[in-house]
């Protein structure tokens, strides 16, 4: 191993084009006139802690204790976070109070922990927790959990530690988006709100699946967000996919678009992969996946995820395109992604950046790795020269401090 210094920036691919293309953020919102009212209160009134009277028990029976065949097994599958991830977590990124939870998934059995009491959960917002007895439980998603707008303004999921959710390898697990006229126009300018804020904590999410999805541009196998703000602490990842070629499509596990007023998605002590045969698959990003997203990603770890698509972006002459950031794929314009106590490992890309692609295409943005450790990520066709694993086009070459990169 060696200690990464900060050479100058130099790549002999500077010149390709494919690290330059980047979709815009998107539509802006909705007219004043299609705005709905303001959010709602974070709790309902009278819910009290898990148990106690007035809580919501969104049980029902006919529970799904066990995946799908060919599920992803999680029996024995990693802990969440970095073990030897050692930074600092600031407030704003813990994880949520949930002692007082508005609605409890459950009535203490597994058979009462159904994917309909989910989605309804989901739905009715506030801060939710899970009652499915002792054991760990794999719940199979047979709709995708929709948050509607104007159930917050926060919305805490928490699994205590138990609750896998997955999609079975036929659906997307989890979904927000402001500009959803669907889920309610809450504001005029959906793009940039403050709410919902959504935080999973304490979850497992397992073989989530968007492939064919194509609003917002697809991707984000097991959670899409757009708008608002998104939180990650203490939660896993496991053979999650979307769709496998295009060229700025991604987020196997996570694809996160606009955040409110640029601030970033917190992903704290949580697990995308862990070792071979649990990874997360994409044409872009196999766990992150995001355009002009800034994201601060404290205690992680990301292995064995991949890039599958091919072409890179734009797309070359007869490829579909895709293929870049096997753990982490970043475009756009003026973002951060800041890594600190992360540990990458055995990720690949075909195209560009086997850890790491970050394209800020006006080189505003900004790479910061501090007290991390990448190695062994191999990219297929290219990457920035000095920085194994990463392509980046930035304001300036990466930050780094304290990381070995090999």
């Amino acid at each position: 191993m060696r200690a990464c210094t900060v050479p100058s920036l130099v790549s002999s691919l500077v010149c390709l084009a494919v690290a330059c293309g980047g979709g815009d953020e998107g539509a802006s919102g909705p007219s004043a006139g299609g705005a709905g009212g303001a959010a709602g209160s974070s709790l309902a009134a009278g819910a009290s802690s898990v148990g106690g009277a007035g809580a919501t028990s969104a049980g029902g029976a006919g529970a799904t204790s066990a995946g799908a065949a060919g599920a992803t097994p999680v029996d024995d599958a990693p802990p969440a976070g970095n073990p030897d991830g050692k930074c600092p977590v600031p407030p704003e990124a813990m994880a949520e109070d949930v002692s007082n939870p508005t609605t409890v998934i459950g009535d203490g059995t597994p058979a009462s922990c159904t994917s309909a009491a989910v989605v309804a959960a989901v739905a009715k917002g506030g801060v939710i927790t899970f009652s499915c007895g002792p054991e760990p439980l794999t719940i199979v998603l047979e709709e995708t959990a929709k948050i509607v707008n104007d159930t917050g303004p926060k919305i805490v999921l928490d699994g205590g530690g138990k609750i896998t959710l997955s999609g079975g390898k036929k659906r997307r697990i989890l979904y927000q988006n402001t500009c959803d006229q669907a889920q309610k126009w809450t504001t005029s300018h959906c793009q940039n709100q403050d709410h919902p804020r959504l935080t999973v904590q304490n979850l497992t999410f397992v073989d989530g699946d968007s492939t064919g999805e194509t609003v917002e541009g697809g991707g984000g196998g097991a959670i899409f967000v757009r708008g608002g703000r998104l939180k990650i602490v203490k939660s896993r990842f496991f053979g999650n996919a979307c769709d496998e070629t295009g060229p700025d499509l991604g987020g196997a596990s996570v694809r996160t678009l606009s955040q409110h007023d640029g601030q970033p998605v917190y992903v704290v002590d949580s697990t995308f992969g862990g070792r071979p045969g649990l990874g997360n698959s994409c044409s872009n990003g196999g766990g992150l996946s995001s355009i002009g997203v800034s994201h601060t990603v404290i205690n992680s770890l990301f292995t064995d995820n991949s890039a599958v698509g091919n072409g890179a972006n734009p797309a070359k002459n007869g490829t579909p395109g895709g293929g870049s950031g096997g753990a982490i794929y970043n475009d756009g314009n003026t973002f951060t992604l800041s890594l600190c106590g992360v540990r990458m490992t055995r990720n690949t890309a075909n195209e560009g950046g086997g850890a790491i692609f970050f394209v800020s295409n006006d080189k505003s943005g900004h790479l910061l790795i501090k007290d991390s450790q990448l190695s062994q990520n191999p990219s297929g066709q290219f990457e920035t020269k000095g920085f194994p694993g990463i392509f980046v086009l930035a304001a300036e070459p990466p930050q780094v401090t304290n990381s070995v990169l090999e």
